[in-house]
C-alpha cells in the first residue's frame, strides 16, 4: 500500500488518537446535552476509535452541533515526498547499531539531518518526541535483520515513508503538519524477517522548531547591539 500520496485531501490522512479523542469529546458533550441515547453514544465512540482516517470520524458527528468544530481544524500542510534535493548530506549525522542488542536514541538531543539505523537481531527505538531540531528536513535511514526498529515523532510534524518488507513488515504513518515551517521526517528502509515502524507519539509536540534559526536571530541581534 503506498503511504505517500503528496495530494490526498484531509479527509484520507490517517487520524491520530488526538483526532479520536476530539470527536469523542464531541460525542460524550452531546450525550450530556440528550442529543444522543446512552446506546447511540456507545456506538458512535467505538466507530470512532476503530476509524483508521479523518473522513472515517466526520459521518460520527455531522448530524451534531460540535461537528463544525471538528471543520474548523487548522489546514494541513502538505510535506514534499522526497527531501530537497541537495539538502541532506550522503553521510549520516550518526550512525545507530544494535547487533543482538538494543539502542536506544531518546529525551532532550539534537537531531541531525540524517541518521542511519541498522537493527540486526536487536532492537533500536528513536524517539524525536522531545528533540530540538535545528533541521526542516530529516533523513532515517533504516536496515531490519531480524530486528526491530521504531521511530517515535512529536504529533505536530510531518512524517513521510518510503520502503518495504521482505518477509517483513515496513509502516509509516503518514503525517501532514499544519505549521509549513514544522520539520519533516522521512523514514526510509528494508525489513528483512523484520520489522521497521514509525508514528506519533501521542500527547508530544515538537517545541523548538528550527531551533538553529532562532539561534542565528539570537546571534545577529547580539552583533548588532555591539556595534
Amino acid at each position: 500500500m503506498d503511504l505517500q500520496k503528496q495530494t490526498a485531501p484531509v479527509s484520507e490522512l490517517r487520524a491520530s488518537d488526538a483526532d479520536r479523542d476530539r470527536f469523542a469529546d464531541i460525542l460524550r458533550d452531546a450525550l450530556a446535552e440528550g442529543r444522543l441515547t446512552a446506546e447511540e453514544h456507545a456506538e458512535r465512540v467505538e466507530g470512532v476509535y476503530r476509524a483508521k482516517t479523518v473522513g472515517e470520524l466526520e459521518p460520527y458527528v455531522r448530524d451534531l452541533p460540535g461537528a463544525h468544530q471538528a471543520r474548523a481544524t487548522p489546514t494541513y500542510v502538505s510535506a514534499p515526498r522526497r527531501p530537497t534535493a541537495g539538502a541532506i548530506p550522503a553521510e549520516p549525522d550518526e550512525n545507530v547499531i544494535a547487533v543482538f542488542s538494543a539502542s536506544l536514541r531518546k529525551g532532550r538531543w539534537r537531531a541531525g539531518r540524517r541518521l542511519h539505523v541498522y537493527s540486526i537481531f536487536g532492537s533500536v527505538e528513536i524517539d524525536l518526541s522531545e528533540a530540538i531540531f535545528e533541521y526542516q528536513q530529516v533523513v532515517i535511514k533504516a536496515w531490519s535483520v531480524f530486528g526491530n526498529v521504531e521511530v517515535r515523532v512529536p504529533e505536530n510534524v510531518s512524517l513521510r515513508g518510503t520502503g518495504g518488507g521482505i518477509l517483513g513488515n515496513f509502516e509509516v504513518d503518514t503525517l501532514d503538519a499544519t505549521d509549513p515551517d514544522a520539520p519533516v521526517v522521512f523514514v526510509d528502509g528494508w525489513a528483512v524477517l523484520g520489522n521497521i515502524e514509525a508514528r506519533p507519539k501521542r500527547g508530544k509536540l515538537v517545541a523548538d522548531i528550527l531551533d538553529r534559526v532562532q539561534r542565528k536571530v539570537d546571534k545577529g541581534l547580539r552583533k548588532h547591539l555591539d556595534r
